[in-house]
């Protein structure tokens, strides 16, 4: 197949540098308006692509493939997870899906350590004081929060992201306790220090702070839901930079409105755009629009990838990112 007359369709605005290159190599229709596309506008771009370049608020399910045109044969993503496409029906009907992992994780590590750092320490409740202008000096029991040197981080998920956040632990005196499919390698194990649970609720109850940082999978939905969460000690926190369909968000409302948790730190919410009215406003809970992974470097890094994995595709190669489907 030709790349000069592949037909590449993107659904949301990507980086200046990004578009430019798709432009340069592909016959690309890109989406000015960077509005999410509706369903309708997902089966009208799988009728006419021969590439579409999806995103996560995409939900490129069996009924949209269904009616997909016998010209697509690739849908690249432009990110890491792939759980808002049907990668099973894609692969039975010869459509190969890419991603683009690896490129983000330092990123979200990132933001998942400044959760880590600002709920326990309550940084947000003293911003809000200060923006205020009710700090009226500085006083003994003002403001008390919880020290991190010494706890207990219990990471759910020890891909790259939930190692690349117990580094960044590790070095803040945090105790790394991870919770896996199976157990990371010995060397990785010994270099932070990290003991495996086999038994999540086990490890739960134990923990004073958890990092969710799993993918979102039939498995893993409400993986801490009301049961679980009660597991946990209520001076505990949680954190969440991976999908917010891992953990039963009025569940975790219920808990810390009644002070069963400490507080929580989310970057990703169960009907995103839609957050919980229940979380909203709540003081030891900090709510981030779903940036742990925006960065400059990293969307031009992601775009990347896309590009390389078309390419190589149109040129007959098999892309370096392609997207097994899970053996069920």
């Amino acid at each position: 197949m030709s790349d000069k007359r592949l037909k590449v369709i993107v659904t949301r605005r990507l980086p200046d540098a990004v578009e430019l290159r798709l432009k340069e190599l592909f016959d690309t229709e890109l989406n000015q308006s960077d509005e999410a596309f509706s369903a309708d506008q997902l089966v009208d771009a799988v009728q006419r692509a021969d590439v579409l370049v999806s995103t996560v608020t995409d939900q490129v399910d069996g009924r949209v493939l269904s009616k997909a045109g016998e010209q697509l044969q690739m849908i690249a993503q432009f990110g890491a997870g792939v759980d808002n496409i049907d990668v099973q029906t894609a692969s039975e009907r010869g459509i190969t899906v890419t991603n683009t992992p690896g490129v983000l994780t330092d990123d979200t590590a990132d933001v998942t350590m400044a959760l880590i750092l600002a709920v326990p320490r309550r940084l947000h409740e003293g911003i809000e004081l200060m923006d205020a202008g009710k700090f009226d000096g500085w006083a003994p029991t003002w403001m008390m929060g919880r020290r991190l040197s010494g706890k207990r981080l219990g990471i759910i998920g020890m891909g790259r992201i939930g190692q690349a956040v117990a580094r960044r632990a590790k070095a803040f005196g945090l105790q790394i306790h991870y919770h896996n499919r199976k157990k990371v390698s010995r060397p990785v194990e010994e270099e932070l220090d990290a003991t495996f649970w086999d038994s999540l609720d086990q490890m739960l109850a134990r923990m004073d702070i958890v990092s969710v940082n799993c993918p979102h999978t039939p498995a893993t939905y409400h993986l801490l839901n009301a049961r679980r969460l009660e597991l946990m000690k209520p001076d505990a926190f949680i954190v969440n930079t991976a999908r917010g369909e891992v953990i039963d968000e009025a569940a975790l409302a219920n808990a810390i409105k009644d002070g069963k948790l400490a507080g929580a730190g989310l970057d990703v919410f169960e009907r995103e755009p839609a957050v919980n009215p229940d979380l909203v406003g709540l003081p030891n809970v900090i709510l981030l629009p779903h940036m742990g992974s925006a960065t400059v470097e990293g969307r031009v890094e992601m775009g990347e990838k896309v590009i390389i994995n078309i390419k190589t595709f149109a040129d007959g190669h098999r892309p370096p990112d392609r997207v097994i489907p899970a053996i069920l």
